[in-house]
């Protein structure tokens, strides 16, 4: 299955999702690519959109190798990939440093995302957590324990597109996952979008704003 974008992508995702319109859901998406999937999800759930942070914790020399990933909240949570710690050789300080670093970073996009806007409360809700593919589910995986931690009544992981074990991985931590295509060999999840190209800060405040807004909003076509 090949997407056209993400607005696509959301758009098919949240046909797939039309039985929870009416369990009180929460769209929670995770910046940058997840947000432009959960808008549409949210839109045709007419549910809130709210963002989950989350950063990768890079390797030494190999910052696009996950040796875990942060996510804020109330509480924070750290998942390591104690595979790689181990191969590596890591200290548990040095992942510790590099997480707090991270956490500044987070701290300084909800402020450019959300601008003091206050968290949407998921307790006793239906939370569906969103991006635009996964591929290792590091951290994905931080994110949902995050969630887990503010006592939804139902935790939902929903995406376009991840490999199988990835998806099978994460299953242990929801109550159910929507993923369109699991297909494998993988690769990576830009290559099952003809665009994919990286969306800018503004972007995704747009999306949040709009979000926010009351009534109805009318349905673009779908691109």
């Amino acid at each position: 299955m090949i997407f056209a974008n993400r607005k696509s992508a959301g758009v098919q995702l949240a046909r797939a999702l039309a039985r929870f319109r009416d369990q009180d859901p929460i769209v929670l998406a995770l910046p940058r690519g997840g947000v432009p999937v959960g808008f549409e999800i949210a839109r045709a759930l007419h549910a809130p959109l709210d963002l989950i942070l989350v950063r990768k914790v890079g390797a030494p020399m190999q910052p696009e190798l996950a040796v875990g990933a942060v996510v804020d909240g109330e509480q924070m949570q750290l998942v390591v990939n104690d595979d790689v710690v181990a191969e590596l050789g890591l200290s548990e300080r040095w992942i510790r440093g590099e997480a707090a670093r991270q956490l500044e970073e987070i701290e300084r996009r909800r402020r450019l995302y959300l601008a003091g806007r206050k968290r949407v409360p998921v307790e006793g809700k239906t939370a569906i957590v969103v991006d635009d593919g996964i591929a290792t589910g590091a951290t994905t995986r931080a994110a949902l324990r995050a969630v887990r931690t503010r006592h939804p009544k139902h935790l939902v992981l929903a995406v376009p597109v991840a490999p199988p074990e990835t998806i099978e991985a994460l299953g242990t931590e929801v109550d159910e996952v929507v993923c369109l295509a699991t297909p494998s060999p993988f690769g990576a999840i830009g290559f099952f979008y003809d665009d994919f190209r990286q969306l800018e800060d503004q972007e995704v405040r747009d999306l949040l704003a709009r979000s926010a807004e009351p009534g109805p909003t009318e349905r673009d076509d779908e691109t």
